[in-house]
């Protein structure tokens, strides 16, 4: 095992009384910019980033009084990993391209993936549709008019084995957007697996598997926070145990800046929710050095290039830092933060589709900059639909112009030692350290969102932002600047209108042929099991094996934890 460096103190020594000479920043703004601006004044753009941060007209090395590249820098691969988590970086091994996916039925989305594979993706990323991600059956009458639309629909381990046939899932990495019933679904993808001859053990990807971010954003959820934590610390010790691959959860960020977040606070809560599952990990008598390493996180990429770019650096060195501080790990991997990251689905629009490229290629282009191990580009007609095989091409076409044309992945960290990125990633652990603070205050990240604190927090940045929209402080191009009445049209995905018949039709086929005996056993061990609180991820697997159903699972999870009511926190 590779000897961890200890690192330099982790905070900035305090400054020095300022001084009182002038400096050449302070002369150059008095003597140069001042009188230029009194000549010709200034845009009326809010010079600010998306967070609210000042940004001042010029950085020199006056705004890095305290900086020291050796401590906050270091090199790839070095702690803090600022600079990246591998030596190499991208001169060894790209980035893993993904393009999220799933649609209509489990044969859809499955050639679809082929599709996507013979293009250049090296990742799958499995979208569900809503009735799975809520934990309940194609038949349920809460699913009608939803089965197939957003996602592919899988109710048994029949539609797991449909959706990845012909995919070589020892090679192919395998992303699964999935939180509520995470265990379930995983269980059933594993299970799908062995049946194929596959050692659980060669079975690489993630599951989202992100409890906390349910409740502070995307409100997908099944049961109530604590035993929801219970099932997260559950597939962490399944998973470190069983499938060392796979990543246990993916702590996602992206959902919390689609409910309307800043980057500051995406970043703050996202990795103050990846502390929480250490803390709930360690407490449940985990080994920091075996279930950390297998924690990946997801952030989201916006419009605001450069703060992004920072974003994506200061949460290594924050976690390296956090992680080092609280539990002095010998693996050096639990310091590393690995991260997947996906274009802003929320700054695409309607209106002048096309321009939804350009946003796409600068927010992927920020993301390689930050250094992501993984990515995934929208496409240009995400907000009409499902996005066609056209335009999911032209998303992927997108990274690998990136990769192959710009040069951007040739050297590691190109940008660091720029005035302006150092400055805003050190904004942006200042950022994370003050909602620490607030949130430790609470008791922790459990507690605050209990108490509605995060979800308090994002509600009054979205009003802030749509306000600033609305006013024109904030130039979105096509809505409320540059618009044009006439508007392109674009092709759009058409859906089978009788994929839910025919998912109805094959949950029925599944239960009429299922062994009811061990389908019955199945169930009532994983009761037992629940209200003991004991191990899941097993009864989960039989229950798989048994053709137990995600809705027929959840409901027993819903018997014994209880049922979430969102109390709609303002």
């Amino acid at each position: 095992m590779s000897r961890i460096v200890r690192p330099a103190p982790a905070m900035p020594a305090p400054a020095g009384p300022p001084s009182k000479a002038r400096t050449a920043k302070q002369a150059w703004l008095d003597e140069q910019y001042t009188p230029a601006v009194k000549k010709r004044a200034e845009r009326k753009d809010k010079f600010t980033t998306l967070s609210e941060v000042p940004i001042e007209p010029l950085y020199t090395a006056d705004d890095l009084a305290n900086f020291d590249p050796e401590r906050d820098l270091a090199a790839p691969g070095e702690f803090p990993y600022t600079r990246g988590i591998h030596p190499t970086m991208y001169r060894s091994r790209l980035w893993t391209m993904r393009q999220f996916a799933g649609f209509g039925s489990a044969e859809d989305t499955n050639e679809r993936f082929h599709y996507l594979l013979a293009h250049g993706v090296t990742g799958l990323s499995t979208a569900f549709d809503m009735p799975t991600l809520m934990g309940r059956d194609s038949d349920d009458p809460l699913s009608r008019g939803e089965v197939g639309r957003e996602g592919v629909a899988v109710d048994t381990i029949r539609d797991m084995e449909i959706l990845f046939e012909g995919i070589p899932v020892d090679k192919v990495t395998t992303s699964m957007t999935i939180n509520g019933p995470a265990s379930i679904v995983w269980a059933m993808y594993l299970a799908a697996a062995e049946k194929r001859g596959y050692p659980l053990t060669s079975l690489g990807g993630t599951i989202q598997n992100d409890a906390l971010k349910e409740y502070i954003a995307q409100r997908e959820w099944i049961v109530p926070e604590r035993p929801a934590m219970d099932l997260v610390i559950d597939t962490f010790r399944f998973g470190s145990r069983e499938v060392p691959k796979w990543n246990t959860i993916s702590v996602s960020g992206y959902h919390i800046r689609e409910a309307g977040s800043t980057a500051i606070q995406e970043l703050a809560f996202t990795l103050i929710d990846g502390l929480e599952y250490v803390k709930w990990g360690v407490a449940a008598g985990l080994d920091v050095n075996d279930f950390v390493p297998r924690m990946s996180f997801f952030f989201d990429v916006h419009n605001d290039f450069f703060e992004e770019i920072a974003k994506f650096r200061a949460a290594r060195r924050i976690w390296a830092r956090e992680i080092e501080r609280r539990y002095h790990p010998t693996n050096p991997r639990a310091l590393q933060l690995r991260t997947h990251a996906q274009t802003a689905g929320v700054s695409l629009t309607a209106q002048q589709p096309y321009n939804n490229v350009v946003r796409v290629a600068l927010q992927a282009l920020a993301a390689v900059l930050g250094g992501t191990q993984s990515l995934h580009t929208n496409s240009l007609d995400e907000t009409y639909a499902l996005p066609t095989k056209e335009a999911v091409t032209l998303a992927l076409r997108t990274q690998q112009v990136i990769a192959h044309e710009s040069g951007v992945a040739d050297t590691a960290d190109p940008l660091a030692g720029s005035y302006y990125l150092e400055h805003l990633t050190n904004v942006m652990e200042e950022g994370f350290d003050r909602y620490l603070g607030e949130i430790e205050k609470l008791g922790g990240m459990v507690e605050a969102v209990e108490r509605g604190y995060p979800q308090r927090e994002i509600t009054e940045a979205s009003f802030r932002f749509q306000e600033e929209v609305e006013k024109g402080e904030r130039t979105i191009v096509g809505i409320n600047k540059y618009a044009t009445e006439a508007e392109p049209a674009i092709p759009t995905l058409e859906l089978d209108p009788e994929v839910e018949r025919k998912q109805v039709e094959r949950l029925k086929d599944v239960r009429a042929k299922r062994d009811a005996g061990r389908w019955r056993e199945a169930m009532d061990r994983l009761r037992v099991a629940a209200k003991a609180r004991g191990e899941l991820m097993p009864e989960f697997l039989e229950c798989a094996r048994a053709n137990a159903s995600v809705g027929e699972q959840v409901q027993v999870l819903k018997e014994v934890f209880g049922v979430y009511h969102d109390p709609g926190y303002f």
